[in-house]
C-alpha cells in the first residue's frame, strides 16, 4: 500500500512538471535604445563661394568743364556713367553655435570669415576730350576692393536638422587705390563698416559622403549678406589734373563715399563637438 501511494505521488509530480513545461514563457523586456537628438551646439569651420553685386550709390555724375580744359575750347559737361562692380567672392569661415533645446529650438552663435573679392579699379570716360596737357576723370572710379571679412552674431531657429537664421555685425575690407590721382590715402585703403543678412543651413547625416574629417555633422548653407564699408567723408576729389606732374587743377565735391555690395554664397561646414 505504501509503495502504491509513493508511486502515485511521484507520477503526479512528474505530470505537473510536464504541464508546467508546456505553459507559455514570459519574454524578457526589450532593451530601450534612445534615438540620438541632433543639436547645432558646437564649433564649426568651412569654406564658401559666391558672387558679389555692387549696391553702391553715387552723388552727381555730371560736372561742368571750363573751356580752357577742353580740346574744343568751349565749356562742356563731363558725364560719367556708373559702372557696377560685380565679381567672384570666396573664402572660409569659423564659428560656434549654441542650441538651447536639442531637436528644435533657438540657436545663437558667432561667426568670423575672410573673403577674396574680385572688384577691380575702373577709370571712367567723361565723354569730353581734354585739352593737351590735361586729363579728366571721375574720382569715384579709381579704387578696387580686393578682400573683405566680417565678425557677426547669428540668431536663428532650428527645425531639427534645418536652421533658419539672421546675422549681423562688424565688416572690414581693403583694396588698391591710386596714390597719384584722386586724393586717396594710399595703396592699401583699409575700410570698416557693417554687414547684415540671413540664410538657411541643413545638416547632413554623420555618415555623409562629404564627411572626410569624421566630424559630428556636415552642413550645407545658402546665405545672403549686405556689406557697407565706409570710406569716410572725403568730399573733395581730383577732377582735372595736369598730366605733366599729376597736380590737381580742379577738384569737385563727390559726397560721402561708401563701398556697398551684396553677396550671395553657398557654404560647406564641418561641425565638431556635441552630437
Amino acid at each position: 500500500m505504501k509503495r502504491l501511494l509513493l508511486a502515485t505521488t511521484v507520477l503526479a509530480g512528474l505530470t505537473a512538471v510536464a504541464s508546467a513545461a508546456d505553459l507559455p514563457r514570459r519574454a524578457a523586456p526589450p532593451v530601450f535604445v534612445p534615438v540620438p537628438v541632433f543639436t547645432w551646439t558646437g564649433f564649426y569651420a568651412g569654406i564658401n563661394a559666391g558672387y558679389a553685386f555692387d549696391a553702391g550709390k553715387e552723388g552727381p555724375n555730371s560736372f561742368p568743364v571750363a573751356s580752357r580744359f577742353t580740346a574744343a575750347g568751349v565749356p562742356q559737361v563731363a558725364t560719367f556713367k556708373k559702372d557696377g562692380q560685380d565679381g567672384f567672392s570666396g573664402g572660409a569661415q569659423i564659428g560656434y553655435n549654441y542650441q538651447f533645446t536639442p531637436g528644435s529650438g533657438v540657436v545663437v552663435g558667432i561667426e568670423a570669415d575672410a573673403q577674396y573679392l574680385d572688384f577691380g579699379a575702373k577709370r571712367r570716360d567723361s565723354g569730353v576730350v581734354a585739352a593737351p596737357g590735361f586729363a579728366i576723370n571721375d574720382p569715384r572710379g579709381l579704387s578696387s576692393l580686393d578682400y573683405f571679412g566680417t565678425v557677426r552674431g547669428r540668431l536663428g531657429y532650428a527645425f531639427d536638422r534645418t536652421l533658419v537664421y539672421g546675422t549681423g555685425g562688424f565688416a572690414y575690407g581693403a583694396g588698391s587705390s591710386e596714390r597719384d590721382f584722386g586724393g586717396f590715402r594710399g595703396n592699401d585703403d583699409f575700410r570698416t563698416g557693417y554687414a547684415v543678412g540671413g540664410g538657411i543651413e541643413y545638416a547632413l547625416p554623420t555618415e555623409s559622403f562629404f564627411n572626410f574629417f569624421r566630424a559630428s555633422a556636415v552642413t550645407l548653407k545658402v546665405e545672403g549678406l549686405y556689406v557697407n564699408l565706409d570710406r569716410g567723408n572725403r568730399n573733395q576729389g581730383a577732377f582735372i589734373i595736369n598730366t605733366a606732374n599729376n597736380a590737381v587743377v580742379q577738384s569737385i565735391s563727390t559726397g560721402r563715399r561708401d563701398d556697398e555690395f551684396a553677396v550671395v554664397r553657398a557654404g560647406l561646414n564641418y561641425k565638431f563637438g556635441t552630437y
